[in-house]
């Protein structure tokens, strides 16, 4: 039997600072975010299966990532809770802006693996989650791959 990867993109807007960086990223600003998802897995081998042929059905993979993370993160301005921009956080969430409090620096290195953990608790058993691309500018992007974290 043969094992697959398959990957899916999206896209979100997300903003963030850095508290305590000594370059520009301090201040609040965003990215237009590029997220490739890598699954693999087996294809579906039963003729008389709705899914026959795929590894997991691209819509299915999306449904998890899109709830996730993509209906979560896109639009919002991600703050690290344990730092003074808190304050920052809650100012804004009383103007009605969406923001999320995270207890990590939000960089694309720290989002990449809070994504991982969300999409694997989400895949069926048999399918494990690959790898995750982050692309945060055209030429800046942070990597996940499960052979490197088992």
């Amino acid at each position: 039997m043969s094992t697959i990867r398959i990957t899916k993109q999206f896209n979100f807007e997300t903003g963030h600072a850095l508290y305590g960086y000594d370059g520009k990223c301090r201040n609040v600003h965003g990215h237009s975010y590029k997220l490739s998802v890598t699954v693999i897995g087996s294809p579906i081998t039963d003729s008389n299966h709705v899914k026959y042929g795929m590894v997991i059905d691209f819509s299915d993979l999306k449904k998890i990532v899109k709830e996730e993370i993509v209906d979560v993160f896109d639009h919002a301005t991600v703050f690290n809770k344990n730092t003074p921009h808190v304050e920052l956080a809650k100012e804004l969430s009383e103007r009605d802006h969406h923001v999320i409090l995270v207890d990590y620096q939000p960089t694309s290195e720290n989002m990449v693996i809070d994504f991982s953990k969300k999409i694997k608790a989400r895949l069926p058993k048999n399918i494990q989650l690959h790898s995750l691309k982050l692309q945060e500018t055209e030429s800046s992007f942070a990597e996940w791959y499960a052979s490197d974290n088992e």
